[in-house]
């Protein structure tokens, strides 16, 4: 048994063995692809979606030399017409670069083909000499008429962090194996997984034969990787856990036609924790995008102050070329980003935002090593405002939003009333893990400004925040009581907090009023 070709099933066989999510639908899309113009596939998404995982299941099902009927009785792909078909018939490798992580950046391209061409040896022995992983198979093809899936794992590890000559050398790798006169020969299918895309020269593609499914063009194979919420509904039912607080750490990424898509590896971490804290940082670092951070700073530092307080953010996608080394403006800045998966992309609205409390605490950490000291100062203040506020202690509320609205103005250009908007977000920035909150949430008989609606099993009370400029706060909490807001959040909690702001222009002051009413009577 081989390494990288007849290797058997045992990565998916690890898998099934594990709460296992049925995905085998993906394989119905790389049947229809086979050996057709679509049969050289990329699929890029952020790390811990899955796509290791899909790897090891498409392995399984088409290894000649794996029996796993077994694994796949019961599943989705099991109901296709052409599940006999393809089950078990072709000559697969596997390579992982992974299997080179220790490997020298400079050695892992030589290292690579000469482990596989051993291989290949052993299952071919009419193999002769070869240095050349793609002249061996082209040389197995025309002996034997073997045609091969190659399967690849972690493509784009040799274009990420290197020097642009590794790089260089290994595009041109790819190009000999999958642009040759023999590739369509050797090849009935070749799918390809990676974070990122396939890298751009100038304006295109280095691999223009190949169909690239990404995070933010996902076209048909959007709910192959990551969790759809039917799927993490199941999933909480079946360990006791509770969907909303899944859902508020987790969920967020709209990748495609799926609008409610989870961090697989976040859900399965918090089911065998049972917790909902973060365990992004146990996968990725801050570190990982805190260089970028301060390229093209202002508007940078403007967007994702404006994405750290709830907002989405128009981007231009297409100017990226899909390269972590050469990144010069926000638009690549933000678009790098939603592929790394801190950012969700939504392809209807051409905007991006951040998904869910668990990738804001790492945009937390990320600004504070930044050097952003106004923001970091900002968010540190909010745990205390947020106290205050549940206290009813009106003078030190109105104290602290004096204090948000002038750190605001400095941050971001805004006109007066965007940027009191603003610095209210911004002040209760720390109700982010413990609330849902709604902006202009309809009740019924308007829309109140600003709500928080306590997460399950939480203690404290609703919040609802009524906005005025120029005017009175009192007349900020006749309004909240005159449309009747509170009987929207009837049964959250048992009592709400009513918090009236009013800022005066001529004194650049606030002043807050602030009542509690009963929760289970309204």
């Amino acid at each position: 048994m081989g390494q990288f070709i007849d290797r058997e099933n045992y990565g998916f066989r690890r898998v099934k063995n594990s709460d296992f999510v049925d995905k085998t639908g993906l394989l119905n899309i790389l049947n229809r692809n086979m050996d057709t113009e679509n049969g050289f596939m990329c699929i890029s998404r952020p790390r811990r979606f899955g796509k290791s995982v899909a790897a090891e299941m498409a392995y399984a099902y088409y290894d000649r030399k794996s029996n796993s009927r077994n694994l796949f009785e019961g599943l989705e792909i099991t109901k296709s017409p052409d599940y006999e078909k393809h089950l078990n018939k072709y000559p697969t490798i596997f390579i992982d670069w992974n299997t080179f992580a220790n490997v020298p950046d400079k050695d892992k391209l030589k290292e690579a083909q000469k482990s596989v061409i051993a291989d290949l040896k052993q299952s071919y022995d009419i193999l002769e000499e070869k240095n050349s992983l793609s002249k061996a198979l082209a040389e197995i093809n025309l002996k034997t008429g073997d045609r091969f899936i190659l399967i690849i794992d972690e493509w784009d590890m040799l274009v990420r962090d290197v020097t642009q000559e590794i790089q260089d050398e290994y595009v041109d790798f790819l190009r000999s194996m999958f642009k040759s006169a023999d590739a369509k020969k050797t090849f009935l299918l070749v799918y390809m997984t990676g974070i990122l895309p396939i890298i751009k020269i100038k304006t295109q593609s280095a691999l223009n034969n190949f169909r690239e499914y990404s995070i933010i063009y996902p076209a048909e194979t959007a709910k192959y990787y990551g969790f759809t919420e039917p799927e993490v509904e199941k999933i909480c039912k079946d360990h006791g856990m509770n969907l909303e607080l899944m859902k508020h750490a987790y969920d967020g990424y709209v990748i495609g036609e799926e609008k409610s898509m989870f961090n697989p590896n976040s859900v399965m971490m918090s089911i065998l924790y049972r917790t909902y804290d973060s365990f992004w940082s146990r996968t990725a670092s801050f570190m990982a995008i805190e260089k970028y951070l301060n390229i093209d700073a202002d508007q940078v530092r403007t967007k994702i102050i404006s994405m750290m307080n709830g907002e989405e953010v128009t981007v231009r996608v297409s100017s990226f070329r899909n390269d972590m080394k050469n990144i010069e403006t926000s638009d690549d800045v933000l678009t790098l980003l939603a592929h790394l998966g801190y950012l969700s992309y939504n392809s209807e609205t051409k905007s991006v935002r951040i998904p869910n409390t668990e990738v804001t605490e790492e945009f937390e950490n990320a600004v504070r090593f930044a050097g952003w000291n106004e923001l970091s100062k900002a968010v540190g203040q909010s745990l205390q405002l947020l106290d205050d506020t549940i206290n009813l202690r009106e003078n030190k509320v109105a104290r602290a939003f004096d204090d948000y609205h002038f750190e605001a103005s400095s941050l971001l250009e805004f006109n007066d009333e965007n940027s009191m908007r603003c610095a209210i977000t911004l002040a209760y920035y720390a109700a982010k893990p413990f609330f849902k909150i709604f902006h202009e949430l309809p009740t019924g008989k308007g829309f109140a400004d600003m709500v928080f609606i306590p997460l399950p099993k939480s203690t404290r009370p609703a919040i609802v925040v009524e906005l005025k400029y120029d005017k009175t706060a009192d007349s900020a909490i006749d309004q909240i009581k005159r449309k009747e807001y509170p009987k929207s959040l009837k049964g959250f909690s048992k009592k709400i907090v009513l918090c009236g702001i009013n800022y005066n222009k001529t004194t650049s002051k606030h002043e807050v009023v602030m009542e509690v009413v009963d929760g289970e009577e309204n």
